[in-house]
């Protein structure tokens, strides 16, 4: 049975990555937690340690497809240090879950049953966000063109997949397209992704400037994985 390694891409997020450590260690099968801090100013890396994760950190700010890859390559190079043992599966997790993460249990349990190959979190209860749903209905429209299917959260960061999956859907799209890419090339395929309901809840995006910029940031990056993958 394979074991289970949090990956949690973090940017200036030390008031709840501690939170979100403790919670995500304690899930069902998870043996090793790691924090990639994407270039933060604040206190990010010194929180996630202290409340045990293995962290790594990026000097800049990358970009969330650039945390994940450095998070799971981490993870492969625990995985040789253990001959024989099976590679671990990879849950995805955002450093401002805090406490909630502790129920993102489901999302493991298709992947460890060899049910799904990736499994994706959609929110029991959605906080309503500052936008007017632009970027989600983008990605959701371009996956139904590209492979049929429709995803209920298409931009959900909150996922489990094997090992091969991770692979399979590399190169990850830059940035904030890193989901809606991955969805399309694995299911492109032919692996077996899934939905699965949890009670997670994270930062809700403001109105502000900063929001806004961000928005348009996730616009692009979805816009650009999509228009690579006709």
């Amino acid at each position: 049975m394979s074991q289970v390694a949090v990956v949690i891409p973090a940017y200036n997020e030390a008031d709840l990555v501690g939170a979100t450590v403790t919670a995500a260690a304690a899930l069902p099968g998870v043996d090793v937690v790691v924090v990639v801090d994407d270039g933060s100013r604040d206190a990010t890396a010194d929180v996630a340690g202290q409340a045990g994760a293995a962290v790594l950190r990026h000097a800049r700010n990358r970009g969330k497809a650039a945390a994940m890859e450095t998070g799971a390559e981490a993870v492969r190079l625990l995985d040789q240090r253990e001959p024989g043992a099976a590679a671990r599966h990879l849950l995805f997790l955002d450093a401002d879950l805090g406490a909630t993460a502790a129920a993102a249990g489901p999302l493991i349990t298709p992947v460890a049953a060899g049910e799904a190959d990736l499994a994706i979190a959609v929110f029991a209860n959605r906080v309503k966000q500052g936008g007017h749903g632009f970027v989600v209905g983008l990605s959701a429209a371009g996956i139904r063109r590209a492979t049929g299917w429709t995803p209920a959260q298409p931009l959900n960061g909150q996922r489990c997949l094997t090992r091969a999956a991770f692979d399979a859907a590399r190169p990850l799209a830059r940035g904030f397209g890193v989901e809606t890419a991955m969805t399309i090339d694995l299911k492109r395929k032919g692996l077996r992704v899934t939905e699965v309901e949890v009670d997670l809840a994270h930062r809700a995006t403001g109105t502000d400037l900063r929001a806004q910029l961000h928005r348009v940031r996730q616009f692009a990056d979805v816009a650009w994985a999509l228009a690579t993958r006709r």
